[in-house]
């Protein structure tokens, strides 16, 4: 591994760690010549994901390439944490499917799943981007959509944590009846 201060070629590791997510391994280094100490971080690779482009040609997928484009589009609100899990979060979703490839156009509405559960002003940022809004009727509609989308999602989350009593069908419960003091 290079130094990043001074391009040297041997450098040691000093610790190793298995990284917050479980699924890559944070390691210190340090360089032999200028003492420099930096960060690595290494993943297990699996089959390669391929994307298909518009034009129809393919790249392997890059999370690099991805994080760059939400963090043009994202709002000071997601942080490069959130912008990290995201990218695990859909990689994953894209591993479990069991396809070697995804269209490109599939990744962006995925994103935009995702932003607009986590931050809606990231998710209107990375629309503009994508979608290419230029009229701001469209941009007025997408933002009617979000905002609905955004209440029918609460309503729901709502809805889920009211407990109602359930009774048996058909059975009748008479009232109580209070006694009274005089017996």
């Amino acid at each position: 591994m290079r130094c990043p201060a001074c391009g040297h070629e041997d450098t040691r590791v000093v610790d190793s760690r298995e990284a917050e997510d479980g699924q890559s391994i944070r390691r210190r280094r340090a360089c032999d010549k200028c003492g420099e100490r930096f960060t690595t971080r290494e993943r297990s690779e699996s089959a390669r994901i391929q994307v298909v482009k518009r034009d129809g040609s393919r790249q392997e997928f890059d999370r690099r390439k991805l994080a760059s484009a939400i963090g043009k589009g994202a709002s000071r609100a997601l942080t490069p944490e959130a912008t990290d899990r995201l990218i695990d979060d859909l990689e994953a979703t894209i591993r479990q499917s069991g396809t070697s490839e995804v269209a490109s156009q599939r990744i962006g509405e995925m994103v935009l799943e995702r932003l607009a559960e986590q931050d809606p002003m990231s998710y209107l940022r990375f629309k503009i981007v994508y979608s290419g809004l230029q009229d701001t009727d469209a941009l007025y509609d997408e933002l009617e959509a979000l905002v609905r989308r955004r209440q029918e999602a609460r309503d729901r989350r709502l809805a889920e944590q009211i407990t109602l009593p359930i009774e048996p069908a058909g059975v009748t419960v008479a009232p109580r009846r209070r006694r009274s003091a005089a017996r």
